[in-house]
């Protein structure tokens, strides 16, 4: 059986895209927190990330899924062992029936077969496993030790060893404590009843196919292995097995070759909604591969917090707007706590943004909630793009 080709417009598959990423989100049903499980079991993964100028990546990207999102709800779904932390291209908080695919990885780091950052001090780190297990959960700077006897042990090494038994399985998180990682026995984290099979390299693969399409409408073999060392070539050929049997259809966009699910351009008979706007993490699920928001969405993005200031031409944390099923935006913002003001230091509009009068009132609407999930009162906006733009968002904004 061979697979055919369709073709969709770009506007069918930046609809395609959004509703499978549910953003603007779907009115979610039970309460708040399984609202926010539930974001996370579609999406497959969110990026954990440090940076705090505003609410942290994690908690903005569930935010932007889920309205009722409270910051608790992460710590609750990990003490409910509903949720745990590991990789995924990035370091990601995972939903707990996805965990026998993590021990892909995990075996493969254990056996050696694929490299992780930091080499492997077995004297260390069964110092480190042993003390966890005596112990309890640790942290990283429970290992700090001044005295001559452990001296080569500082927190810097045993932070290492803590990483690498982390990442081959051996240890889990079990919580955070002030955004630090608490550190415990796999065994004492996972909860009773959870499926520890290692998949083969076949259902890993498929599993990897499957997850992406289902949470991104659309997809080719780069995007799925994005990040992802030695397995690109497996996702292509599987994915032209899949394509033969059914089990996956080919959609053209503007003449670039992509793979969906067969039931997702259903979705296209769904209605999106594009009044609805939503300003979004740099690194959210949505838009995290560059190329792929540049060739689908038109939308030519650098997170500007690594480049040095006097080259940065958005600002530090420019956070990308959606509206109207297109990336019209981007702002960079700060959380002042101190003083409750959320700063809009630098807004900029897309060339392709003609409707301004519309998007400031939508703006406007969304920047009520966006503040208060920022623990801010007011707000403060210092320059936009194109310059007229201030005063009338100003004048829509009452400041």
């Amino acid at each position: 059986m061979t697979s055919n080709k369709e073709s969709i417009s770009i506007q069918q598959a930046r609809k395609l895209v959004l509703l499978s990423q549910r953003v603007p989100p779907v009115k979610p049903s039970g309460n708040a927190v399984e609202a926010t499980l539930l974001a996370i079991e579609h999406l497959g993964y969110i990026q954990i990330d440090t940076i705090s100028v505003i609410q942290r990546a994690h908690h903005h990207t569930l935010w932007n899924r889920n309205p009722r999102y409270k910051t608790t709800h992460l710590d609750q779904l990990i003490a409910d062992r509903q949720v745990f932390e590991y990789w995924s291209h990035a370091a990601a908080f995972l939903p707990m029936c996805d965990y026998r695919y993590s021990l892909y990885r995990k075996n493969a780091i254990a056996s050696g077969t694929e490299k992780h950052w930091y080499a492997k001090d077995k004297k260390l780190m069964d110092y480190v496993i042993k003390r966890i297990a005596d112990e309890g959960p640790l942290m990283a700077k429970d290992f700090v030790h001044n005295g001559d006897k452990l001296r080569e042990w500082q927190s810097k090494p045993t932070k290492q060893a803590l990483e690498n038994l982390f990442m081959q399985g051996e240890l889990m998180i079990s919580g955070r404590n002030k955004f630090h990682k608490v550190y415990d026995l796999t065994e004492r984290v996972l909860p009773q009843g959870i499926d520890t099979s290692v998949p083969s390299k076949k259902e890993y693969i498929r599993f990897l196919i499957r997850r992406y399409l289902k949470a991104n409408g659309i997809g080719q073999a780069a995007e799925i292995t994005y990040l992802l060392k030695n397995i690109k070539p497996l996702v292509v050929s599987t994915m032209k097995e899949m394509a033969e049997n059914g089990e996956l259809i080919h959609l053209q966009v503007n003449e670039i070759n992509y793979f969906a699910l067969p039931d997702s351009l259903e979705l296209l008979d769904k209605p999106l909604s594009r009044s609805k706007l939503k300003i979004l993490s740099p690194f959210d699920n949505l838009l995290i591969q560059r190329k792929r928001m540049q060739a689908l969405f038109d939308f030519d993005y650098l997170i500007e917090c690594y480049v040095p200031e006097a080259k940065r031409k958005y600002g530090y944390f420019s956070l990308p707007i959606l509206w109207n099923g297109k990336l019209v935006a981007r702002m960079d913002c700060k959380a002042d706590r101190k003083t409750s003001i959320l700063h809009l230091r630098h807004l900029a509009l897309e060339p392709g943004l003609r409707r301004t009068e519309a998007f400031a009132g939508a703006l406007k609407k969304e920047l009520v909630p966006f503040m208060q999930f920022n623990g801010c009162e007011k707000i403060q906006l210092h320059t936009t793009s194109p310059t007229g733009f201030k005063s009338e968002l100003e004048e829509h904004l009452g400041i």
